[in-house]
């Protein structure tokens, strides 16, 4: 799920200033989908893919407030619900027909709002899963259509979270989706290769325009910041940078692979609660 605003450390603040610079150029001549492309994590993979030179188009059901554009170019929009089984064919035939082929997919689009799972019924907890699990296997099928038949090939790109990974209370359904994403891709990474290359990008907490809604106020965002051993939250452009390592010839070789991108992760509660085993000052001791 997407993280915050809040003051960036400096680590933050030299990543935003660098970002696309190593990646500069290495998608060149490549087109690019980005799902739910338009904001948060999603805008900042559109922007990192066209820094690194690729014609990037993103979908959503809803045009961007403003376009996303990087290193002097723009990406397309293309409006669709990703729930919608026939409106993704039509919208991978119109790609296929307008760009002449594909040869990444970022499928970023999801979410969910906090539900404990007693305070919803069945269905409601199911539309969660169709859009954050169902919806990216139905553009990857749409995708893998046009990619074996290339010769090159192509590359599809996860993007997972750390929720897959653990209990995810107040988000169980989102949880439940983002672990079947990662073994989605994993099972898609074998019966699909070596034409295309399927990954997963495992993300922590990120400063997003909506980060507010799961975090608070500056203040809480601030606190929770803290509880990430790189002690802050990663920026979207940062994950933009994975994306697009992923999806180019770099990472010719990796496929089936799961990256996290959570700053060192969460640190154990029990260390904060535990009255044993504290940091010890040795000029005390002596």
């Amino acid at each position: 799920m997407s993280g915050a605003p809040g003051p960036r450390g400096a680590t933050g603040a030299r990543a935003a200033e660098a970002t696309g610079a190593p990646a500069a150029g290495c998608l060149r001549g490549r087109v690019a989908l980005v799902t739910g492309g338009t904001r948060g994590v999603g805008a900042g993979v559109a922007r990192a893919m066209l820094r690194a030179g690729a014609r990037v188009l993103v979908c959503a059901r809803r045009p961007p407030d403003a376009p996303v554009t990087a290193a002097g170019r723009t990406a397309r929009h293309l409006p669709v619900d990703l729930r919608e089984p026939a409106a993704v064919r039509d919208l991978f035939a119109h790609l296929q027909e307008t760009e002449g082929r594909l040869d990444v997919l970022v499928n970023n689009a999801g979410g969910t709002p906090f539900r404990p799972l007693g305070a919803a019924d069945a269905e409601r907890h199911a539309r969660v899963l169709e859009l954050n699990l169902t919806a990216p296997l139905t553009a990857s099928l749409a995708a893998h259509r046009i990619m074996r038949d290339q010769p090159s090939g192509g590359a599809i790109v996860m993007i997972g979270s750390v929720s897959g990974t653990r209990p995810s209370p107040g988000t169980a359904a989102y949880g439940a989706a983002k672990a079947g994403l990662e073994n989605l891709a994993r099972t898609m990474a074998v019966e699909w290769a070596p034409a295309v290359r399927v990954n997963t990008l495992v993300l922590g907490m990120v400063r997003t325009e909506s980060a507010h809604l799961h975090y608070g106020d500056r203040d809480g965002v601030a606190a929770v910041a803290r509880t990430v051993p790189a002690g802050r939250l990663a920026e979207p452009d940062e994950v933009g940078e994975a994306a697009v390592f992923l999806a180019s010839d770099r990472a010719a070789y990796i496929t089936g692979a799961s990256l996290l991108v959570h700053g060192g992760g969460e640190r154990p509660a029990f260390l904060d609660a535990a009255d044993a085993n504290r940091p010890v000052d040795l000029d005390q001791e002596s």
